[in-house]
């Protein structure tokens, strides 16, 4: 892994450099060096607009240079950035709420799609046919301090059954999609890349309704020190990010092709990439009025269930959780 992370960073930087190299006569003040904070290695397909915002020059376009650094999932990416180490890192639109009731003076700046990132998959073979049929049945999800579990917990809670009311098993990033192909788990919590693998493992997959649970998407997070100090850097930042989200939506297929091209080991897997766009683009990303903007709304009723579930102790100002000033600034 670590040798395909060298590998990754350094074709993402010679991207970069090619598409800055292809203006010739353009005299650029040196590029602004970004350390960008993600929750998890950026090979993965859910990380693609930032993927393909790199490869594509995007970053380029806006006079930066970004460092990908690998945080301990979306928790510890706010903390680091609340810490002062990173001004701008990805987690799920819910994280502020998790951590911003703990003292970490950080907001969502922007959330990719309207959607949720979190699926609930089930064995099309055992006529599982909404949420309420796994009463009893064995799920599986990445860990108990995921964001996905605590989605899929709401989830439940709207067809009126609890975490004590099915088998939950934490099973890691693999194992949540693997214990579920190899006939050990009914179904399984996670995001849309974990429902390709399996597919194309051969489980045969129904995707149940979340019964209006509303957990958020992948989303940017900042500072309130960056927000008040580096305005125009975090808007800078933001439009290139979604302009990698707005190439999946726009065009899947190519997009897996430039995903395939930044990312070489991926090769050969450009029928999967697709299909695992096709999934966001139509689960996660649609219906977004302004690209990457934040529904207030959505953001509180998120959080009343974090408060009633004790996933936080106190409730946190929902103005105080995000900001929506850096959405809506095309080129």
């Amino acid at each position: 892994m670590k040798q395909f992370l060298t590998s990754f960073c350094s074709t993402l930087v010679l991207s970069a450099a090619a598409v800055t190299a292809v203006v010739p006569g353009v005299a650029h003040a040196a590029p602004e060096e970004v350390t960008y904070l993600l929750p998890a290695p950026p090979n993965s397909p859910a990380f693609a607009p930032w993927v393909l915002a790199q490869h594509k020059g995007y970053y380029a376009d806006e006079n930066l240079k970004i460092n990908f650094v690998v945080a301990k999932g979306g928790v510890d990416v706010a903390k680091q950035i609340g810490a002062g180490n990173a001004i701008i890192g990805g987690a799920i639109g819910d994280t502020p709420i998790v951590v911003r009731a703990n003292g970490i003076p950080v907001k969502a700046i922007a959330v990719l799609g309207a959607g949720s990132v979190t699926m609930v998959a089930a064995n099309t073979n055992e006529n599982i046919k909404s949420l309420k049929d796994l009463k009893g049945k064995t799920v599986t999800v990445m860990s108990y301090t995921d964001t996905t579990y605590y989605a899929f917990l709401g989830s439940l809670r709207t067809v009126g059954l609890g975490k004590n009311d099915v088998q939950i098993q934490a099973a890691g990033p693999a194992g949540v999609w693997q214990v579920f192909t190899a006939g050990k788990a009914s179904a399984f919590a996670g995001v849309p890349d974990w429902v390709v693998n399996a597919t194309d493992a051969g489980a045969k997959v129904e995707l149940l309704d979340n019964s209006g649970f509303k957990s958020m998407a992948q989303a940017i997070l900042a500072s309130d020190d960056t927000i008040k100090n580096k305005p125009e850097l975090l808007k800078r930042l933001v439009r290139a990010t979604l302009r990698g989200m707005q190439d999946i939506m726009k065009d899947p297929k190519a997009a897996a092709l430039d995903y395939v091209a930044a990312l070489p080991a991926y090769k050969g897997k450009e029928a999967s990439i697709e299909a695992t766009f096709e999934m966001y683009r139509k689960y996660v990303y649609a219906n977004q009025k302004i690209l990457g903007q934040i529904d207030p709304v959505r953001m509180e009723n998120v959080q009343k269930f974090y408060v009633s579930e004790g996933i936080v102790n106190k409730a946190t100002p929902v103005n105080e959780l995000y900001t929506n000033q850096f959405v809506g600034t095309a080129r």
